[in-house]
């Protein structure tokens, strides 16, 4: 069984979203995906990790990034985070592209 951190101790997983990736009227759905997403994802990996799922709306700010007490992480950092619950960084990342898509898909067919 696994051992839930308190959120304190857990890495916020902080993955920005692209309007335009909900296409050409991204903007007008993209609050409401982030939040629909949000929810099929709070439970994955829920032990350890925190989510946040926001709209991309500043280019300048990474589209993925790391957090533990408010404080960004560097990604290798998170790797050896990660490590610690046999979560391998670079498939989580293939991993929550492709759930992404796959949610952008289940968004526009509810």
């Amino acid at each position: 069984m696994e051992t839930k951190l308190p959120i304190y101790k857990k890495l916020l997983v902080m993955f920005r979203i692209e309007p335009g990736c909900l296409g050409p009227q991204g903007a007008d759905y993209v609050e409401e995906f982030c939040t629909f997403a949000k929810q099929k994802l709070k439970n994955h990996h829920g032990h350890c990790l925190r989510w946040s799922i926001k709209p991309r709306y500043d280019k300048s700010l990474p589209e993925l990034e790391f957090q533990i007490k408010n404080s960004v992480v560097s990604r290798e950092n998170a790797a050896k985070y990660m490590d610690r619950f046999d979560i391998d960084i670079d498939t989580f990342e293939e991993g929550l592209e492709e759930s992404l898509a796959d949610f952008i898909d289940a968004f526009f067919e509810r």
